[in-house]
């Protein structure tokens, strides 16, 4: 959590290692505030030459020397940032030195003697944030970034760092505003009772936000998808193959094999990336009647997976099943599933895989049933048709592409966003009931607080600090 005073930001100066703790080639120390240059101009020179960053152009690089007294720490890169061209907007120096713990840890605390302070977790951002550079949604946006592990969310949240959904909510809530201001006009001559905002105008707007609000609501699970991954498990009886399955579309041995049913006692994860988009694979214990308490436990975990996951690999030995065995496996299936909390969602979608193929001796009897119902004829084993299954998932990123739309990804927007559309409700039912104008404006300033909350229009300290305490220290 950020503890600092927000309000006095400005006073001090701050110092953090930007770069992963750890011995490598390069390191990179930032430093931001009012006392970065004077700091820098104490330990830093050319040769025997002081350096004046004073006089030093902005966004220049400068080679010297840190020094401690008379001793060289080492040979650095100094870069020199003026505001209000920096990250922060404040003066700020970033100095690459060498990788070596020992030496970052000694500039650091020569940094700290000369009147830095170690920044706290996202102070830079947060900076960043307080001085204009950017919205909070955007800040935000910084961390998710920094986090991304597939095209899809590197796109996401590049995006919303951009300003694509913040610039879409400052759109509706300047809109907003222009009424709300009628309204609040409205109170003031109260006792004239005239009406200075068009009432079907205002409908006309609640509309519009309604339906916008609502869109971005229901975009958030996909969002959450394309910052977590795609979650898909891999189900069925015991002994079918869905362990060698993960290890052959993982391309490595992930889960154990074996061939007593009931090994897999846990769900196993793992992740690809196909087409920039990730999927997180879920390996999970076999469906089954069992007496054993920890088989047990594992087959409650695996319909937690079922209830979290987006898409299910339903896998059967074909050599086993006949068709009408599959349907009604899947139909008691799909019917047990269907009490958990997201039940059989609209969005979820099921393949069935038919393995152990290289085991068949001829055809099975009902094969073209199997086909009609789009099964997918694999060898877990001998790493056969595996293709086939990457295939179908390469046609459900296609399908569930981003386009230019705004994508909600992260929950504490999206929990603005349900307020925003409950006041908005609100207000729509206000002038179907007929109620005062003071309390229809009483809503009114309800979405519109909501609204600001996501871009940062509307904050406080306790949101400021809970936010930015889940950054790295250096950014």
């Amino acid at each position: 959590m950020v503890t600092m005073n927000i309000h006095a930001l400005k006073q001090d100066t701050i110092c953090a290692l930007a770069t992963p703790p750890g011995t490598s080639a390069i390191a990179v120390i930032r430093i931001s505030g009012p006392g970065s240059f004077p700091i820098c101009n104490k330990v830093f020179k050319q040769g025997k030459n002081a350096f004046n960053c004073n006089i030093a152009n902005t966004h220049t690089l400068n080679l010297g020397e840190i020094y401690e007294n008379e001793i060289i720490l080492d040979e650095v890169l100094v870069s020199v940032f003026k505001n209000p061209k920096s990250y922060t907007g404040e003066d700020a120096i970033e100095i690459s030195c060498h990788g070596s713990p020992y030496i970052v840890q000694q500039i650091l605390e020569l940094l700290i003697k000369n009147g830095g302070r170690l920044a706290d977790p996202g102070e830079f951002t947060l900076r960043a944030f307080m001085n204009g550079k950017f919205d909070l949604s955007q800040a935000e946006a910084v961390a998710d970034l920094i986090a991304s592990h597939s095209k899809s969310s590197h796109d996401l949240a590049l995006n919303q760092m951009r300003g694509t959904f913040s610039n879409q909510i400052k759109e509706l809530r300047k809109r907003l505003v222009n009424f709300a201001s009628l309204i609040e006009l409205e109170l003031d001559f109260s006792e004239e009772d005239v009406e200075f905002a068009d009432r079907t105008e205002l409908k006309s707007l609640l509309s519009t936000l309604r339906k916008e609000i609502s869109r971005l609501l229901e975009s958030f699970s996909y969002g959450q998808v394309i910052k977590k991954g795609i979650p898909v498990a891999i189900v069925g009886k015991p002994n079918v193959g869905k362990s060698t399955l993960l290890n052959a579309i993982l391309n490595e041995d992930r889960a154990i094999v074996s061939e007593i049913p009931g090994t897999t006692r846990d769900t196993v994860e793992d992740v690809i990336s196909l087409k920039g988009l990730s999927f997180r694979f879920i390996d999970t214990a076999g469906l089954r009647a069992s007496t054993d308490k920890i088989e047990n436990i594992g087959i409650e975990r695996t319909y937690e997976k079922i209830d979290q996951a987006k898409i299910i690999l339903y896998v059967f030995d074909v050599n086993e099943m006949k068709c009408n065995e599959v349907e009604t496996v899947l139909d008691e299936f799909k019917e047990h599933i269907q009490s958990l909390p997201n039940g059989l969602s609209k969005d979820k979608k099921f393949i069935l895989i038919a393995n152990k193929t290289d085991e068949l001796i001829e055809s099975p009897d009902d094969f073209r049933h199997l086909v009609e119902m789009d099964c997918i004829f694999i060898s877990a084993k001998r790493k056969e048709n595996i293709n086939l299954i990457l295939d179908v998932l390469s046609d459900y990123i296609e399908k569930e592409s981003i386009n230019d739309n705004a994508i909600v990804s992260n929950a504490r927007h999206y929990e603005a966003l349900s307020k925003s559309l409950e006041a908005v409700h609100n207000i729509e039912k206000g002038f179907i009931d007929n109620i005062p104008s003071d309390l229809i404006a009483i809503d009114i300033r309800q979405a519109l607080h909501h609204l600001g909350e996501i871009t940062g229009e509307i904050t406080n300290d306790e949101i400021l600090g809970n936010i930015f305490s889940k950054f790295c220290i250096g950014k």
